[in-house]
C-alpha cells in the first residue's frame, strides 16, 4: 500500500530528500507520491514535521 501527501503539506521538502527510490516530486508548491514507484517503507512519513504523510 502506497503513502499519500496530505492537504497541509507546507512544501519543506524533507520527505523527497528521505524518498529511497525517488518517489516523491514537487507539483505546484506540494509534494506528491507517484503510488507506482512507492515502496511502501514509510520514511517519508517519519520525516514530515507536519505529520500529513500517511498510508493510502
Amino acid at each position: 500500500m502506497a503513502f499519500v501527501i496530505g492537504d497541509s503539506c507546507i512544501g519543506c521538502g524533507s520527505c523527497a530528500g528521505s524518498c529511497p527510490v525517488g518517489a516523491i516530486s514537487e507539483n505546484g508548491g506540494v509534494f506528491v507520491i507517484d503510488g507506482s514507484q512507492c515502496i511502501s517503507c514509510g520514511a517519508c512519513a517519519g520525516s514530515c514535521p507536519v505529520g500529513t504523510i500517511s498510508e493510502e
